[in-house]
């Protein structure tokens, strides 16, 4: 087939709206609410902080009691349940409706050995978690029973996602530097995918669900495709060294947004080839970028970074 020509320019100037101030400890997460305005940011100053993204107002802070906290989850369909879990190795589930003074947990699911890295609710009544413990498990919140325990990685898992066309379907990230594509209702690993030369940090679906971007230490962010069962695009340059902590697509999947170790917020293009040079988000944090995030809007992204600030893109 005859070339195309040039891709068009996607880049309307992102710029920053907002930054989030209130944290007193590294940003270690974040994720954004269903209704597209309200966000979780866990740090490690011992707190989770509900915002409205709009105002910047906070709406909530939860204390925790382990401030080791590396990982926050916003339940989707409700918007009512937050988990947070860390280097105490549980998953701590709160509800925010119906929040006293002492804000203690509705629920800690307890069963890894390791680190609890990265947990996602597949709707009211179940989570998955992914750990250091080179495990994810699949959970009853209510009865806080493990259902099913996946266990093929060889190394710490970093980072899950959920599908967004089919929550039976979730891709883990890991250190062995592999993703995996995870079955809920057989218990098993139905694909394996291969090619980052270092840890996994980050895994996220794209929008329809067809394919998975990965953001790892060694400096690229790349595209795999689970229907040709590989890597489709690869994005990275000589110039970019840093490792990336964090992937997220934007609402159409034309954009790939990686959070970078040097500060720094690159914009790829999904569909260009990964020679093409990155669009690097301006007025950048003043540490590691450790979170990032599009809202289901598609309208915002927010990054999170060791600087305890969050910032606001659109």
């Amino acid at each position: 087939a005859p070339p195309k020509g040039p891709l068009r320019k996607t880049q309307k100037p992102i710029k920053m709206r907002r930054t989030l101030k209130g944290h007193f400890g590294k940003v270690y997460a974040m994720h954004w609410a269903s209704d597209s305005q309200s966000l979780v940011s866990a740090s490690q100053d011992g707190k989770l902080i509900i915002w409205d993204a709009y105002t910047t107002n906070k709406t909530n802070a939860i204390p925790l009691r382990s401030s080791w906290v590396m990982t926050c989850a916003f339940e989707q369909s409700k918007g009512n349940l937050i988990a947070c879990g860390g280097l105490d190795n549980v998953c701590s589930i709160y509800n925010i409706q119906n929040q006293s003074a002492n804000a203690r947990a509705t629920k800690e699911l307890v069963a890894h050995d390791g680190y609890l890295s990265c947990c996602r609710f597949t709707d009211e009544g179940h989570i998955i978690t992914s750990s250091g413990d080179s495990s994810c498990i699949y959970w009853d919140i209510n009865s806080g029973e493990v259902l099913k325990t996946f266990s093929d990685h060889t190394g710490d898992v970093m980072s899950v996602a959920i599908s967004p066309e089919n929550s039976n379907i979730f891709v883990s990230g890991s250190v062995d530097k592999t993703a995996k594509i995870w079955d809920l209702r057989n218990g098993k690993c139905v694909q394996t995918h291969v090619g980052h030369e270092n840890d996994i940090n980050s895994v996220a679906f794209f929008p329809d669900g067809n394919a998975f971007g990965t953001g790892s230490d060694d400096s690229t962010c790349r595209l795999f495709d689970m229907r040709s069962y590989g890597e489709v695009n690869k994005f990275g340059n000589d110039r970019i060294t840093s490792g990336i902590t964090s992937v997220a697509f934007s609402r159409s999947g034309r954009l790939m947004f990686g959070g970078y170790d040097d500060y720094s917020t690159y914009v790829w293009d999904t569909l260009a080839d990964s020679s093409q040079a990155a669009y690097a988000l301006p007025t950048q944090h003043e540490n590691r970028v450790s979170c990032l995030g599009v809202n289901a809007k598609g309208d915002a992204l927010c990054t999170g970074s060791w600087d305890t600030n969050l910032k606001i893109w659109a």
